[in-house]
């Protein structure tokens, strides 16, 4: 019999520390590499290219054949779920995400309680896709908005930099709110069990704005949901391996890992690595949280930043990433250079 795989990524959500840590960065398949411009231009659009199996695993694929990362995430996009809802959904040009807006509680009971898993079918076969390519060593992760931040864009109709929006639908509508969170709730279960039975190793529940909420509707609102999206998963993959990432959280994050059954918690660049290493990687594998802006300002700029979050976490159970996703502008001689300090 061979002897089995060894991915880092997996024995560090298994709360296992190791020697050099596992790498790889939140948007590492995007708009700072040539070839992924490339193959965006043949998709026509972000949706045509999420559900292009054939071009999604391409893209997903490629920052992997680069720089070896520990790690290839899904190429998709959290606005899949309210898509496969049957809410408009398009990706304007120097603008970002376009939905219907959902202005009142009528247009909140309005949608679809059953999340398509035709739509989604083309992305459960990209996975199969990257599967057969991916080297045995790399850890595939998948991946999905949490509730909150998924209702954010759906109530709003686009991004806001405060989500106010939002905020004010669930101060004014909190029955109507919370419907539209039990629907994302059971949409993403599903969508994330599904790709688990694809084929990937481990996923990410991405809550980009978790940190505009004060303390009891964080636990409303990202911590209560989260919690059972994890528990609606474990029913059906029991082993299924899960981190969460809630950006913003600050000193919410240690009940945050406290309350949820989660196997890694990713950090911002924002937290404060002391609390972060003595209260949160106390209780749980950590993964983070390189400044994305020291990664493009590149130099020995990046050197220290790096070092900073080496010295912070890496005689624990740790994952090396950004402190959010890799920005367009990000030199690849400075993702280079971040890899070898790392691995060096």
């Amino acid at each position: 019999m061979s002897a089995p795989v060894n991915k880092s990524l997996l024995n560090v959500l298994n709360g296992q520390r190791e020697k050099i840590p596992p790498v790889w960065m939140m948007r590492q398949a995007g708009r700072y590499l040539p070839e992924y411009r490339a193959t965006r231009e043949k998709a026509g659009s972000i949706l045509n290219l999420c559900f292009n199996p054939e071009l999604a695993a391409e893209v997903t694929l490629q920052p992997i054949r680069r720089f070896g990362f520990d790690a290839a995430i899904l190429f998709s996009d959290i606005l899949v779920i309210p898509y496969a809802l049957g809410r408009r959904v398009e990706f304007v040009t120097g603008e970002g995400p376009k939905l219907d807006p959902i202005a009142d509680p009528q247009t909140a009971q309005d949608i679809g309680k059953e999340v398509d898993h035709g739509v989604l079918g083309p992305i459960y076969e990209t996975i199969q896709r990257v599967k057969a390519d991916l080297p045995a060593e790399v850890t595939f992760l998948g991946f999905c908005g949490a509730p909150w931040t998924v209702a954010t864009y759906m109530i709003a109709g686009h991004g806001t930099p405060d989500q106010e929006p939002a905020r004010m639908f669930a101060y004014r509508h909190p029955d109507a709110f919370n419907d539209l969170v039990q629907t994302l709730v059971k949409a993403s279960s599903e969508y994330l069990i599904q790709q688990f039975k694809a084929g990937v190793d481990a996923v990410q529940i991405f809550d980009t704005w978790a940190g505009i909420l004060p303390p009891e509707e964080f636990a409303r609102w990202c911590i209560a949901p989260v919690r059972q999206i994890i528990l609606n998963v474990r029913d059906e993959i029991p082993d299924a391996k899960i981190i969460a990432f809630p950006r913003g959280a600050g000193s919410g994050l240690e009940r945050y890992v406290t309350e949820l059954p989660i196997d890694a918690v990713g950090l911002d660049w924002m937290i404060d690595k002391t609390f972060a290493r003595e209260r949160i990687q106390a209780l749980k594998p950590v993964q983070g949280n390189l400044d994305p802006v020291a990664l493009i300002a590149g130099g020995r700029a990046l050197d220290d930043a790096v070092d900073a979050v080496m010295r912070a976490f890496s005689d624990g159970p740790f994952i090396f990433n950004l402190g959010h996703g890799i920005t367009p502008q990000t030199p690849i001689a400075h993702v280079e250079q971040m890899l070898k300090r790392v691995r060096g």
